[in-house]
């Protein structure tokens, strides 16, 4: 299995009128920018790999299904290390 880290990343985000938070753009860096083509679910959960609990998000993101966490009010990734 390959190794993941714990990675923080700036989050471009909506405001919804009922008060939820949709994000639009996860910003790896500069040249790595994936727009979030379309949130699948919302729920709390654990994150096993890599520690940390928060609202995950089930995004896809380029066709892909990926997990971006809400943790305190900061975003994380599991990255590949």
């Amino acid at each position: 299995m390959e190794k993941r880290e714990k990675r923080y990343v700036p989050v471009v985000v909506r405001f919804e009128t009922t008060g939820k938070l949709r994000p639009l753009v996860v910003e790896f860096d500069e040249e790595h920018q994936y727009v979030v083509d379309k949130v699948l679910d919302v729920r709390r959960a654990a994150c096993q790999r890599v520690g940390g609990v928060g609202d995950r998000y089930t995004c896809l993101i380029r066709g892909k299904e990926t997990y971006l966490w809400l943790e305190k009010g900061v975003w994380f990734v599991e990255a590949k290390k």
